[in-house]
Parts: C-alpha cells; structure tokens; sequence
C-alpha cells in the first residue's frame, strides 16, 4: 500500500524525465483534479436599455456639456458610469412615466416607481448571488411595502392604480383570504366556545325578556300619552 502511494505521488508530481509517461488511471486523476471554470450565465438587466452614450444625471444639465471633447462626454457617459449612476437615471425615467405633475416627488405613484427599481436591482443581484440573505430580505421589505401602497391606491384610486401598473409593467395580485388549517384541537375548542356562548345566551335570556317588556310598557305608555294630548281640546 505504502509502494503504492509512493508511486501515484510521483507521477502525480510529474515524469521524472521527458520522455516518461504517467498511466491512464494517473492522466484520467490528474483531469478529474483539474479546477473547472464554470461560465457565468448571462443574466439580463433592466438598465441595458439605457444608451451608453447618455450622459449622467449630474451633468446632463450642464450648459456647456455640447462643447466639450468626444473623449470628456464619454468620461461623463453611462459608459463609464457606476451602477449606482445608472440607477439614477433609470429611477427618473420610471418617475417621469407616473408622477403627477414636474414637481411631484412623493406621491404613492412615485413611491411605487422607485421601489419597483430597486427590487428589480435585487432580483439581479440575487440571481448571480443566490446566498446574499442580507439583500434578500431588503427586497422582501422593498415588495412588501409596494404591495401595501398598490393595495391602497387599488382601494382609493383604481384608474391610478391601473396606470401605473401599466406604466412599470408590474403584475398586481392581491393578498390571498385568511385561512387557518383545521385541526382536531381547532374543532374542539371551536365547540366548546359555541356551547359556552349557548349557555351564556340563555343565562341572559330572562333579564332580556324583563327589558323587552319595559321597553313595551314604555312605548304603550307614551302612545297612550300621545292620543290624550290629541284629544284634548285647545
């Protein structure tokens, strides 16, 4: 066994001259030790849409931006921009699409627009990370809170809601019903709650029948105090 080893070492190290060769088995260890390169699966983006020759937020105003050099506007290009620099942009345009008016920047509509944003950048980031819990679970607060503000704006102003839902291309599904799942402890308790509240029901049923009967004297009383008052001349 030592001899063994001793051999497969050796010609795992390497012939011990040119012209040596190692046997099948000690070829087909050495490929099947080899590290493999997996090739990264493209992922698609929402920001490949962007044009790389769009310049960034920052200095899309500028007023000298046109008689600049070729080599600064691509410096100042989302070619060369960060992700976060195209993010920027690409918040804006979806705001553009649903907000109110030039100057609105908080309404519900603009809210949605930009968490819809960042929950697409997480779902990319997810798909090339799969263990990142940490943006896992701000993407899970991110569609939580869209959801409640799209369930209010469903709820208050459906034509809105229907606009941006078609504006951000995004699928509304409402929260499915309460449910609890039936169990034999469940039907037990469900049962004793109902002969409780029976009993209940017909300790009260002699004082409620007292207070019916007083409510009736009460009223007969003052119909028949209605009728004397009609009746009486002026």
């Amino acid at each position: 066994m030592l001899a063994l080893r001793t051999a497969l070492g050796r010609c795992l190290a390497g012939p011990a001259r040119p012209g040596a060769a190692c046997s099948p088995f000690i070829q087909a260890a050495r490929c099947y030790a080899r590290p493999v390169r997996r090739k990264r699966k493209e992922i698609p983006s929402h920001l490949d849409d962007l044009p790389p020759t769009m310049i960034k937020k920052d200095y899309a105003n500028v007023p000298i931006i046109d008689s600049v050099d070729d080599v600064v506007k691509r410096l100042l290009s989302l070619e060369m921009a960060s992700q976060k620099e195209k993010m920027k942009i690409k918040i804006q345009q979806l705001v553009e699409k649903v907000r109110r008016s030039p100057s609105d920047n908080g309404s519900f509509e603009v809210q949605v627009a930009i968490l819809t944003a960042k929950i697409r950048t997480y779902e990319e980031h997810l798909q090339r990370h799969p263990k990142d819990k940490s943006n896992r679970r701000r993407m899970l607060m991110a569609i939580d809170r869209r959801r409640k503000l799209l369930a209010y704006l469903r709820r208050v102003r459906f034509d809105t809601f229907e606009n941006t839902c078609k504006q951000l291309n995004i699928q509304y599904s409402p929260p499915p019903a309460y449910s609890r799942r039936i169990t034999k402890r469940w039907l037990v308790k469900k049962a004793f709650c109902l002969k409780v509240f029976q009993e209940a029901q017909k300790l009260k049923a002699p004082e409620r029948l007292k207070q019916r009967r007083e409510r009736q004297e009460r009223a007969r009383a003052a119909r028949e105090e209605a009728a004397r008052c009609e009746g009486t001349p002026v």
